[in-house]
């Protein structure tokens, strides 16, 4: 790494953290086959150009890789008021009754969640109405705003047939909340292109993009050659997509999202160390770095069964810890088993970014990122000032970018 970088990432201006992205770079569409995009691999500097379908054969030998399963909702509902006119609803987070994602999915009649207003200086007041239909049967969404913060609003939404799950209504009445960059409507194709196959819990307004080449054959072949798996749950938030306004990093305010991480995943993962963990996409590896900055907490004994336990952004730039990355899992297991739990539920707001010293993964799965966005940041302190020589080449060798583009194999 440079001597020049600070090690602590609060006096980091993302400004130094760009590049020139053409329009026409950004991948509009995905491909026809998952797998068929291109690979850039970067192994201890020396890159290669493959296809997705020979990532297998690029892996180290004795790896785990570690998938995010989260599944992404219809959190786009365009409502109607009685006058005509659309309200657009983002969904971003449940309010009431429950702030846990599973159990607000499962939420009937009536809940609240934190949404984002499209036209809302049209809407002054009354509810809006969205008419959808669950399993042939006419349904009816209706939604009134309570109150509105930060460019937030908190959107009461009830329903008929109340019996109906919340998951049920965004299925019926919801559409995929695509990119903002891709700036179209989202398709049929897109129902079934934008969530990976292994997609299993719902909850994540934007797709774990890195999981999108993954077909069920480079699946099926990562499995003949022995390459173990394992699964997380990190719930993507719109926070993504937030762009960096602060001159240095210590003013931006990190997006946090829940993370869910089984009992027996953490014993995977023990058994696993110190051989190479990988991590498909940046959620993946925020997942697991988090699990060693909560293990650390619960040595310190700063974990309680009445908080939801918490990475936030700054915690690997204080004083830090040097535990090893095995007594900060067995420490966790040892939590869970002391609280009776099988699985850990907590949320984070870890920003990775040059200075940051990886106590889990060493290696990662990865698209081209945003110009200026923490997901680059990431990428830097993964490569150290590598990082831009692998884009510089991507753009140089057509690759194609962002959420719908290529992929990466990194091993620094």
């Amino acid at each position: 790494m440079s001597t020049s970088l600070p090690a602590d990432p609060r006096q980091l201006s993302i400004h130094d953290y760009t590049y020139q992205l053409p329009p026409e770079r950004i991948a509009p569409e995905p491909l026809a086959q998952r797998d068929q995009s291109r690979l850039l691999v970067s192994r201890h500097g020396a890159l290669h150009d493959l296809t997705f379908q020979e990532l297998p054969a690029q892996l180290p030998p004795d790896a785990l890789l570690v998938f995010n399963d989260t599944k992404v909702v219809r959190a786009r509902l365009f409502c109607h008021k009685p006058t005509g006119g659309i309200i657009e609803l983002f969904c971003l987070e449940p309010v009431a009754p429950h702030r846990a994602i599973e159990p607000a999915m499962q939420q009937t009649g009536a809940c609240v969640w934190k949404c984002l207003v499209g036209n809302g200086k049209r809407w002054k007041s009354g509810p809006v109405t969205l008419e959808f239909e669950n399993n042939g049967q006419p349904a009816l969404l209706t939604a009134e705003r309570q109150e509105a913060a930060d460019g937030y609003s908190l959107i009461h939404f009830s329903w008929k047939p109340a019996e109906l799950p919340f998951a049920e209504v965004l299925r019926g009445a919801g559409h995929l909340p695509l990119p903002p960059y891709l700036n179209r409507e989202d398709t049929a194709v897109d129902a079934v292109r934008y969530q990976t196959v292994y997609a299993a819990h719902e909850g994540a307004v934007a797709a774990p993009t890195a999981g999108l080449h993954f077909s069920e054959q480079v699946l099926a072949e990562l499995a003949q050659r022995g390459i173990q798996s394992a699964r997380v749950t990190l719930h993507v938030g719109a926070g993504t997509f937030q762009p960096v306004k602060a001159e240095r990093m210590e003013g931006h305010a990190m997006h946090g999202e829940p993370i869910s991480v089984s009992r027996a995943t953490l014993e995977q993962l023990l058994g696993h160390l110190p051989r190479p963990v990988v991590a498909v996409g940046t959620t993946s590896l925020r997942t697991l770095e988090s699990l060693y900055w909560l293990g650390v907490q619960a040595t310190q004994g700063q974990l309680s069964a009445d908080v939801v336990p918490h990475v936030s952004q700054w915690q690997p730039y204080e004083p830090g810890s040097e535990l090893p990355a095995t007594e900060a899992l067995q420490a966790l297991l040892h939590f869970l088993a002391a609280q009776q739990l099988d699985t850990l539920h907590a949320t984070t707001q870890l920003l990775i970014a040059p200075g940051y010293r990886f106590r889990v993964i060493g290696g990662l799965v990865t698209n081209f990122h945003q110009p200026e966005s923490t997901l680059l940041l990431l990428v830097a302190a993964l490569l150290g000032p590598g990082w831009r020589q692998v884009y510089e080449h991507a753009l140089a060798n057509g690759y194609r970018f962002l959420s719908y583009g290529d992929s990466s194999l990194l091993l620094p």
